[in-house]
This record gives structure tokens, C-alpha cells and sequence, in this order.
């Protein structure tokens, strides 16, 4: 059983929790962090930007990550959005098992 976070940013609160609703909604996530305040600096179409975001930690299994990563794709507003998923290498058990039981 692998299991991963994915690491999504969002330019508002209400985009945000729509993707948070919408992943654990649908089962592809069995929960949703959302931290909110965070100051993103990157570069895009040429010029360095700076924008205030929220970013979400998804809590998933391996089978689900390729359809949450489309899934949000489909209905995030950027065009190009950050959604990127990290093995979780260790951690514990019983919250492990119920990211298991909780995805489809």
C-alpha cells in the first residue's frame, strides 16, 4: 500500500475549498488540508510574479493519483496549475490504513 500527499495551490478561499469538496466528494482524496496566506513568488510567461495563494495537501493512495491530478486539472482555474504528488514514506499506521479505506 503506497499512499501520497499532493501538493495543489489555489488563488482564493472558495476555489479552494470547491477542489477540497470536489477530491474528497468524488473519493480521489480521503482528506483535504487547506492552509491559507501563503506568498507564492515564480516565474510565468516571462516575468517574475508574486501572488497571494492557499495551498492544499491532499491525502491519497496510488491508484487515485493520476485521476486527482485530471480531476483537478479539469476544474482549477489556472492553466497551468501546481499539483504535484510526493510519496509518503513513513507515518502512522492506522491514518495510513484509513487513507487506504477512505479512496476509491
Amino acid at each position: 500500500m503506497q499512499t501520497f500527499l499532493v501538493y495543489i495551490t489555489t488563488p482564493t478561499p472558495e476555489e479552494a475549498k470547491k477542489i477540497a469538496k470536489v477530491l474528497v466528494d468524488e473519493r480521489l482524496a480521503a482528506g483535504v488540508n487547506v492552509l491559507p496566506g501563503v506568498s507564492s513568488v515564480y516565474w510565468w510567461e516571462g516575468k517574475v510574479n508574486e501572488e497571494s495563494e492557499l495551498i492544499l495537501l491532499a491525502q491519497t493512495k496510488e491508484s487515485c493519483v493520476e485521476d486527482l491530478i485530471e480531476r483537478v486539472k479539469e476544474i482549477h482555474s489556472y492553466t497551468c496549475p501546481c499539483v504535484v504528488a510526493v510519496p509518503i514514506e513513513k507515518g502512522y499506521k492506522n491514518f495510513l490504513e484509513w487513507i487506504e479505506r477512505e479512496t476509491q
